[in-house]
């Protein structure tokens, strides 16, 4: 029995091969215009990277700064009283410790006591330069009278020699000479008086040198109350009553809110536009969601670069090591305008600092976007 099969239709099977050969065509200009927008798209977020690295410079390598105060007596002695604890709340002039004041109350009553002793030893020297000053009278009356009887003598001997003995002129010329002496060690007498009180009154020495030991008394016994400098709040505290605090010691470290400020680190080739005063946005790893303003408040003009030569105290920025150079960084401070960031803000927080260096309306709505973005990242850091 013989099966009947049906030939293939040519034009069927041309139309067939013509419409995968379109479909392969469409595809690979499809994936031709995918390339090119890709590549369109790399070759614009580029040339963007490289002027708004210039125009809108943004770093995420950022910290809050704030002044640390070292809480350091000026005078030693054992702590009687605390009133703050780890983390606390200061205001300025909050009284924070107080030192034992027995052995300065004790030094100031020894200061008025040499004070006392001071004034008595100078009224002694007072007189005691009235008796030298009367014995100088009294010597120089007993030389005028020996001068006359001498003077006397000499006439008498000039009118008649025999008249007068040799014992008698003998006595009288050592008694002149005697009298010279006298006058002469009562005036040394006067001087050393005088020299060992020195300048009377308010300015002499030995009264100024008591009233200042007294008023250093009397100031260091202020200094056993130990007030907070400035507002903020403490760290580094583990002290109580009874601790000995040695001058010059810090007893804890007073974290001020008086100024806080940002270091962004910035790579130096994106310090070519920025100026003082640029206008700020910045974001705090402590509050997420929330972008917050600032300017920037200086540039800074060096840093350590590692010379163990020179050493400059110039800050120190860790940079990493590829195999394309790091740029170095410099430091940027920027100052905050939202009081809200410096209450909630902590020193050595993190922060993503972007500034605006640039008029450039396009530009400036990127950075915006940008750091839009990325303070919602922030959740899931």
């Amino acid at each position: 029995m013989t099966k009947n099969t049906k030939a293939p239709d040519n034009n069927e099977t041309d139309q067939t091969i013509a419409t995968e050969v379109s479909d392969g065509n469409s595809n690979h200009k499809s994936v031709i215009w995918a390339t090119r927008i890709v590549f369109l798209l790399a070759i614009l977020i580029f040339i963007w990277y490289l002027v708004a690295d210039r125009r809108t410079p943004y770093t995420d390598q950022a910290r809050i700064t704030e002044l640390i105060i070292p809480i350091t007596p000026r005078v030693s002695g054992y702590i009687t009283d605390v009133n703050i604890k780890l983390n606390s709340t200061v205001a300025s002039n909050d009284l924070l410790f107080k030192i034992d004041k027995e052995p300065f109350q004790l030094a100031i009553q020894k200061a008025k006591a040499n004070l006392d002793n001071i004034t008595q030893q100078i009224g002694a020297q007072d007189a005691g330069i009235e008796a030298s000053a009367s014995s100088v009278g009294i010597a120089k009356a007993q030389l005028d009278r020996a001068q006359r009887n001498y003077d006397r003598t000499q006439r008498i001997i000039k009118k008649n020699p025999a008249a007068v003995s040799q014992a008698d002129i003998d006595r009288v010329e050592t008694s002149l000479e005697q009298a010279k002496e006298k006058l002469s060690s009562a005036n040394a007498n006067l001087k050393k008086a005088k020299e060992q009180l020195g300048v009377t009154g308010p300015e002499n020495p030995q009264l100024r040198l008591a009233i200042s030991e007294l008023e250093k008394a009397q100031l260091e016994l202020t200094y056993t109350n130990i007030y907070a400098s400035d507002a903020g709040y403490i760290e580094s505290f583990n002290i109580d009553k009874g601790y000995y605090a040695a001058a010059g010691q810090p007893l804890a470290t007073l974290v001020s809110k008086n100024d806080v400020w940002i270091q962004a680190d910035f790579r130096e080739n994106s310090l070519s536009h920025m100026k003082v005063g640029n206008n700020v946005k910045f974001i705090l790893d402590i509050a997420p969601g929330k972008i917050f303003k600032g300017k920037v408040r200086s540039i800074g003009f060096g840093v350590d670069a590692g010379n163990t030569v020179n050493k400059g105290g110039l800050p120190v920025i860790k940079s990493t090591s590829t195999w394309l150079r790091d740029p170095q960084r410099f430091p940027v401070i920027i100052e905050f305008e939202d009081e809200e960031a410096i209450t909630i803000c902590r020193a050595g927080g993190q922060a993503d600092v972007v500034v605006y260096a640039s008029n450039s309306w396009f530009l400036n709505t990127i950075a915006n976007f940008r750091i839009w973005i990325n303070t919602y990242l922030s959740y899931v850091r």
